[in-house]
């Protein structure tokens, strides 16, 4: 059975790193730093007081440093090696020791961060070790540093601070495993369908072809003996091939013929399963019959598209007489690729032959807009 893949081992991989703005929600938790900034402007004057402002800046700006590194080069472990992850919470750890003699014991503050970040970057394992050693760090300095005190406010703000990063870290987790689960069931579901044609095609043509080779051998063993006898071998050879080339064609037309509701129900029940809501139309009532076909094809296409690429969490189809639309809130087009797949493409075709227009893009609030319009 294939691995599940974890936070720091995308599939294929995948950024697992914040989003765009993700550099912003985690710079509101700078707003605690402003502890060492007013203790340095408080009490210290002149170069010490330079070093430690200096020292306060630099220490925030790696803070949102590696929340732009992680989104540049991801969390993936060929993103960062664990040993410049180490590096990285080393220059932070050496930071905030320089902070020390501006900010005093209000410099530990920037142990909660470097704790929150060493949960995030690292396996489990080594991160709460980090985590004990700061803790650890801090509360034994607030008892042997003369003239700090022993409130056990910074221990436990790590331990707080570690905690609740550890809870968005198997979020996180949940969202790859999910997504993983979803393209692994899309891909199953395409291969039973795959297997079931193949079943249904095999069952139609064994029996004939089987037959057809032997009168076909029959036959050309009689052809000097017995001419009629082989010329009547010949006609069945052919009547057989007729009636497994309409066999064949009936086959396929069942495959392919598409049922508007019928599709619509499909597309609920895999976008269920995949654990997308779906928002669809209720009736069918205001598409005109000759174009009911196309436009479950053009849900059929959707739907796939949004079950095992999108990784959204919502789909909506709109049905008029002449549009259809498929809409998600997931990733939108892939840049250069997202609009030319095999099955845009036997959609386009589709669309020419019944004069429609297909249209692939962005949608209006992001995600993927896939709407067939027919007529002008």
């Amino acid at each position: 059975m294939r691995r599940l893949p974890t936070l720091l081992d995308g599939p294929d991989r995948e950024r697992t790193g914040p989003g765009r703005w993700g550099w912003l929600a985690a710079g509101i938790w700078l707003f605690y730093l402003s502890q060492p900034f007013e203790e340095i402007l408080d009490h210290q004057h002149g170069p010490t007081r330079v070093l430690g402002l200096v020292t306060v800046i630099l220490f925030a700006a790696s803070y949102l440093g590696f929340f732009a590194w992680i989104r540049w080069v991801g969390l993936g472990v060929g993103g960062l090696p664990t040993w410049q992850r180490l590096a990285y919470l080393a220059g932070m750890l050496a930071l905030c020791l320089l902070m020390l003699p501006s900010a005093g014991q209000k410099a530990l503050t920037c142990l909660v961060y470097i704790a929150a970040i060493a949960m995030m970057a690292l396996e489990v394992r080594l991160a709460v070790g980090i985590v004990a050693v700061l803790l650890g760090g801090a509360e034994l300095s607030m008892r042997l540093v003369p003239g700090w005190s022993d409130d056990g406010s910074y221990g436990f703000a790590i331990f707080l601070g570690a905690l609740a990063v550890f809870g968005l870290r198997r979020a996180i987790q949940r969202s790859i495993e999910l997504n993983a689960t979803r393209k692994d069931m899309a891909e199953l579901a395409v291969q039973e369908e795959r297997n079931r044609f193949a079943r249904d095609l095999h069952d139609i043509l064994g029996h004939s072809l089987t037959v057809i080779t032997v009168k076909a051998e029959l036959a050309g063993k009689l052809i000097e003996a017995n001419p009629e006898r082989a010329a009547a071998e010949v006609a069945d050879v052919e009547s057989l091939a007729r009636a497994a080339l309409a066999d064949v064609r009936a086959a396929v037309a069942g495959y392919r013929e598409l049922s508007l509701a019928g599709e619509l129900v499909s597309a609920r029940a895999a976008l269920q399963a995949a654990e997308i809501k779906a928002d669809l139309p209720t009736t069918i009532d205001e598409v005109p019959e000759e174009i009911r076909e196309l436009f479950a094809w053009v849900i059929r296409e959707g739907v796939t598209n949004v079950v095992r690429h999108s990784g959204a969490k919502r789909c909506t189809i709109k049905l008029s007489a002449t549009q259809i639309e498929v809409i998600d809130d997931g990733k939108g087009p892939t840049p250069g690729g997202g609009a030319s797949g095999h099955g845009l493409v036997g959609l386009r075709e589709r669309a020419d032959q019944a004069g429609a227009s297909v249209q692939v893009g962005q949608a209006p609030g992001g995600g993927f807009r896939l709407a067939v319009r027919v007529g002008p």
